[in-house]
């Protein structure tokens, strides 16, 4: 039998890049710290499953301190013409004693970064945690399981229950107050560190031509 993979015709070839980014949202993790303030952090490892979203969080981070000391969180997510927001919270830490490491790479610590970013604080719904007014989704998710503890060789994977979306009433179907309008949402996107927009749709789906409320748990 021929490998394929050795002929002439092949196209690809072996490479190794030190990250898979090949295209996820950016999201806001919205979260409490212990003195009442609020803490607002960019992340680009971000993707969801039914009610379940998953998130690569440091075990260094302040975040991640908040998620294990409250269990609650606001997962907000940017448009592609907000990409401003997220490049002003980036390099920033809500930690009051950044580590040596992050102080290295240039962060700052900055203690309000809702002021920081632009954006309103208001309350959420179900969690205790804020959310940013401006961002045209966030939704309030509670800790499920932290996959991952420092020290270990797993990637530090965060997975939380969204319990109640948010979402600005221009991006829902007319008529249809629990489905996104695909066509009207535009997330930013980060591809291998840079970012993006989606452009319009291209075709037809038949990988998921079933009715969105067969996924409802």
């Amino acid at each position: 039998m021929t490998d394929t993979l050795t002929e002439p015709a092949a196209r690809h070839v072996v490479t190794n890049p030190a990250i898979l980014y090949f295209g996820t949202p950016v999201v806001l993790v919205s979260t409490r710290n212990a003195d009442g303030t609020a803490n607002l952090a960019p992340f680009s490892s971000a993707f969801w499953l039914g009610d379940r979203a998953v998130l690569g969080v440091s075990h260094g981070s302040q975040t991640y301190a908040n998620l294990r000391r409250t269990g609650q969180a606001v997962i907000a997510l940017p448009s592609s013409d907000q990409a401003d927001v997220v490049n002003r919270l980036a390099l920033t830490t809500g930690h009051p004693t950044p580590a040596a490491y992050k102080l290295a790479r240039g962060y700052a610590q900055v203690a309000d970064k809702f002021g920081r970013a632009g954006l309103t604080a208001v309350p959420a719904q179900v969690v205790d945690v804020p959310l940013p007014a401006e961002t045209p989704i966030a939704l309030e998710a509670e800790v499920v399981a932290f996959h991952s503890e420092p020290g270990s060789d797993g990637a530090p994977v965060t997975e939380l229950r969204v319990v109640r979306v948010h979402a600005h009433p221009e991006l829902l179907l007319p008529g249809r107050p629990n489905r996104i309008d695909p066509d009207r949402w535009r997330p930013l996107i980060m591809s291998f560190q840079q970012l993006y927009g989606l452009t319009p749709r291209v075709a037809p789906s038949r990988l998921a031509a079933i009715d969105e409320e067969a996924y409802r748990r």
